[in-house]
């Protein structure tokens, strides 16, 4: 019992499943548990008053659908070879994620697949000797493998020009640009995607409490206790819960540092801002269709390689150039300037002493970012589409990314990871999503790994349901290309990409 002068504690229900953070990753992995386990309970919480509104929301993120097609990042060169195993990983998990919305569209739960996938070509562009070269050779090292059909490469001024007018319009004729291409690629709206998730999730019976902020999570016994408060009234309520899954975006960190688990220790995370460039011509949005990536800066994250990019939102086409990383210490775009702070503990602290002292490059990148103006901005714009006027664009805030800091050994006391890491506790009955990209292009993948790790023992009985919605779970496409080619034309017809 409460004294009477204390926020009134309202001791609720008990759920089988609870999950924190309405966004992509609580939606997929509900998904996934409502058909191996109708007859379980779940309750979602969600700090805000609406799904997706964080990072799954499209205006903060790329909505590429990373399947490595164009993001050069995934295929570093070293000493003159192009290594090309990130990318095939991160295309054989994007594989999956079609399956998986393949089968939720044909059983009715994502109704209507164009409102959150539409075929977009995906472009690498290349400009200099130097860049031109490269894209040559990730090209060769490509152009074969089964999980990259139909790739293309062009040096030529022509059918640049042809492919990309905005990007060859008011180029000096002199320097040397070359594309590599495939229209096979996506462009995919999250929050449509997680919001037609939830809407199903309510009709089979999920709660999900809005404007519930999870303020501590707790073991009770077996279980875990969940203490949210309702950010409306103040209200404090806790829920029982015999399995917890964290997919707060940044905040699963703190989360999962409140909740005690070994696994968790000596984690830290390095919080990574960003904004767009937003054109807001409908001439200039007409007349370019492709998500083209280039090279990243010296020192640059991963999130931070810029893009012009197409997006469909809402049924509108629209375009994006970006993202300028900045910084702020908050772990959520809508989070408080403490939570970094909140986040150090005397475990944590080598890790993040150790990936500051490694990570200068970044760091003085950063703050190279955080100081650029409006000039500078379109001065990194006009390296893409060399016309580019001020007027056309306007800035707009993208979402907040907190990269995970590894515990390592000596010398570097912490690695600074630019992936998606899973963490669980032992026993596998609670379990969060740290760090960004690829993130919600890979969350069937992920979340299928969850299971393997939280519910091992039942994995067997579960076999023949997780193999009706991802047929080719357990083997590996890039070893069986007809298999790659029957899921590709499945998942294509099913999500209407070829009209």
């Amino acid at each position: 019992m409460s004294d009477s002068n204390s926020t009134p504690t309202k001791v609720t229900d008990e759920v089988d499943v609870a999950l924190v953070g309405a966004g992509i990753m609580s939606a997929t992995l509900g998904a996934m548990l409502r058909q191996l386990e109708p007859g379980w309970s779940q309750v979602i919480f969600e700090r805000l008053d609406g799904p997706a509104l964080e990072s799954s929301s499209p205006w903060n993120n790329a909505g590429t659908g990373h399947s490595a097609l164009c993001e050069l990042n995934y295929t570093p060169e070293k000493n003159g070879k192009v290594d090309i195993t990130k990318a095939v990983n991160i295309n054989e998990k994007f594989q999956v994620s079609r399956q998986f919305w393949s089968h939720q569209v044909e059983h009715g739960i994502l109704p209507s697949p164009r409102e959150f996938i539409n075929p977009v070509p995906h472009v690498s562009f290349g400009r200099g000797a130097d860049q031109v070269g490269y894209l040559k050779r990730r090209y060769e090292a490509l152009k074969e493998h089964p999980l990259f059909p139909s790739m293309q490469f062009s040096d030529d001024r022509e059918v640049f020009a042809e492919k990309l007018p905005l990007m060859a319009e008011g180029r000096d004729a002199s320097e040397k640009v070359a594309i590599s291409w495939t229209d096979a690629g996506t462009d995919i709206n999250y929050g449509a995607q997680t919001r037609q998730f939830l809407a199903a999730a309510e009709k089979g019976g999920t709660e999900i409490r809005y404007g519930h902020e999870v303020k501590d999570i707790s073991r009770d016994g077996s279980a875990w206790k969940i203490t949210a408060k309702n950010v409306h009234t103040g209200d404090i309520s806790t829920v029982r819960a015999k399995f917890v899954f964290v997919g707060a975006g940044g905040m699963a960190l703190p989360l999962l540092q409140k909740a005690g688990i070994p696994e968790i220790r000596g984690y830290g995370g390095f919080p990574v801002s960003g904004q767009w460039l937003r054109c807001t011509n409908p001439e200039l949005i007409e007349k370019h269709a492709a998500k083209v990536y280039g090279k990243a800066s010296v020192g640059a994250p991963p999130m931070s390689v810029p893009h012009l990019d197409t997006r469909v939102i809402d049924g509108e086409k629209g375009l994006l150039f970006g993202p300028y990383a900045g910084w702020t210490p908050k772990f959520l775009k809508k989070g408080t300037v403490l939570d970094l702070f909140k986040s150090l503990r005397p475990a944590n602290l080598p890790s993040m002493a150790g990936v500051g002292v490694q990570e200068m490059a970044l760091t003085k990148y950063l703050i190279t970012e955080v100081l650029k103006d409006q000039k500078a901005r379109m001065e990194a714009l006009r390296e893409y589409m060399p016309t580019a006027r001020d007027e056309d664009w306007e800035l707009i805030t993208a979402g907040q990314r907190v990269q995970v800091i590894k515990p390592a050994g000596l010398p570097k006391l912490g690695s600074l990871e630019f992936g998606t890491t899973l963490i669980n506790n032992a026993e596998g009955s609670i379990a969060g999503l740290l760090g960004a990209s690829p993130g919600a292009s890979i969350a069937p993948a992920a979340m299928l790994e969850l299971l393997e790790r939280c519910f091992g023992d039942r994995m067997i009985a579960w076999g023949d349901q997780i193999r009706e919605m991802v047929p080719s779970y357990g083997k590996k496409l890039s070893e069986d290309t007809k298999l790659f080619d029957e899921m590709w034309e499945y998942s294509t017809k099913t999500l209407q990409l070829d009209q």
